[in-house]
């Protein structure tokens, strides 16, 4: 089996529930094609580079998943006509960092380093 890390990014005016909705969706179409999603990560609402389809904003989820092609050739099917997605990107991997929290809040990973020490 391969590893993927994959990203979609939301439209900005997606509401919480929406995200939700969007993240469950594309685990079921991940599940149903013989995948298994190890991780999901909820970035938030972050700033775009530069506009894409008039935004500036978009909501970042990030999913760690175990799976063959067949997998992420459905689900980029699926993405590539959702109007609530305004980009995806999915990445192959030799493996996963399970540990690491990038887009987390600083006061989480400095109780985390003070926990360890």
């Amino acid at each position: 089996m391969n590893l993927y890390e994959h990203t979609i990014i939301a439209r900005q005016d997606t509401s919480p529930s929406e995200l939700k909705q969007l993240s469950e969706k594309y685990s079921k179409i991940i599940e149903k094609n013989d995948g298994e999603v190890v991780k999901t990560e909820n970035w938030g609402l972050l700033n775009l580079s530069y506009l894409i389809k008039k935004n500036r904003k978009g909501s970042y989820i990030h999913f760690k998943i175990k799976g063959g092609g067949k997998v992420i050739d459905e689900l980029e099917k699926n993405e590539s006509i959702d109007k609530k997605l305004l980009r995806y990107l999915t990445v192959r991997v030799k493996k996963f960092d399970l540990d690491t929290v990038y887009f987390g809040k600083k006061e989480d990973s400095e109780k985390k380093d003070s926990v360890k020490n």
